[in-house]
């Protein structure tokens, strides 16, 4: 009898076993099967669809594994739209900001070349001319420099440089410039050193970057550039007493292609600032901006102390 007892009950929990198992196999099918249609419906190009899975079931691991490759795949897709949004603007800017100082640069050296204008009008449009060259330059290297900082290819090569000595030699050649324009100027930089790892080139183009920048939008008659340590790090303040920014603005000052619309001249390719941002954080640094529409703008530079 014992015996028996123990067969019935081996067969029993042999059958409750087989009927686990089989139910354990048609949730997984079943589940495999929703994956399968949420991956379809994905490849339609719903990135939105997500694999739902309790973390005790024999699916979760993979479930949760797609969902994250999903995620991934739908980040790049947003990413390459934004881009090729990007390249459409660029392209339209380049029509515009390029081929309209190339047709009035042509225009006046057609009239020169003619000889059109003579004298004193000649000089004029001469100078005219060589402006608007450069200009165009100017408008061609920003563009070069965008492209090249979002390429593969474009490496920073940061070193530990003495910041001050290369924010004054920097500044050096903005000096006879601040002059030209009757700009007043203020060059606070200590004479203690301050060491910071930085890519020496970047750096120039940073600060040549904002300094163009006041120049170009800022409507200022006045501009500070001052060097300090604080903490543990070296702030660089480049502050003018011009129109300022408006505060809805300021929360878009460094995305590629913005320009301000209010107290800003329309001048520029909307890449300066984009570039600065870039530059700044490649090199672990901290670009931040203060303005008061009316009192004017200062740019703050933040980078760690070497060492």
């Amino acid at each position: 009898m014992y015996m028996e007892l123990i067969v019935i009950l081996s067969i029993a929990a042999a059958g409750a076993s087989v009927t686990g198992s089989f139910l354990m196999i048609r949730r997984v099918k079943k589940q495999i099967a929703e994956m399968e249609e949420v991956l379809r419906d994905v490849k339609k190009g719903n990135g939105n669809r997500r694999i739902l899975a309790a973390s005790q079931e024999l699916t979760a691991p993979l479930a949760y594994e797609i969902n994250e490759i999903i995620v991934s795949y739908e980040d790049k897709i947003v990413s390459l739209q934004q881009t090729e949004e990007t390249n459409k603007q660029l392209m339209t800017s380049l029509s515009h900001d390029v081929r309209t100082p190339l047709t009035t640069l042509i225009g006046y050296l057609d009239a020169v070349h003619r000889g059109v204008v003579v004298g004193k009008d000649l000089e004029d449009y001469m100078e005219t001319a060589r402006r608007k060259a450069h200009d165009l330059k100017a408008y061609i290297d920003m563009l070069f420099d965008w492209f090249k900082l979002n390429s593969n290819e474009f490496i920073l090569k940061t070193t530990v440089v003495e910041a001050a000595e290369l924010t004054r030699n920097i500044l050096i050649d903005w000096i006879p410039i601040f002059e030209d324009k009757q700009m007043e100027y203020t060059i606070d930089i200590p004479e203690q050193p301050f060491c910071v790892k930085l890519d020496a080139d970047g750096y120039m183009r940073v600060l040549n970057n904002l300094i163009s920048n006041v120049l170009s939008h800022a409507q200022a008659d006045k501009i500070k550039i001052a060097l300090a340590k604080q903490n543990r790090n070296v702030k660089i303040f480049l502050s003018d007493n011009g129109t300022g920014i408006e505060k809805e603005d300021l929360k878009h000052i460094f995305e590629r292609l913005y320009k301000c619309d209010k107290g800003r001249s329309e001048k520029g390719s909307g890449l300066g600032l984009a570039i600065v941002y870039q530059l700044v954080k490649r090199m672990n640094g901290e670009v931040t901006v203060e303005s008061e529409p009316g009192k004017g703008t200062v740019f703050i530079l933040t980078f760690p102390l070497a060492g």
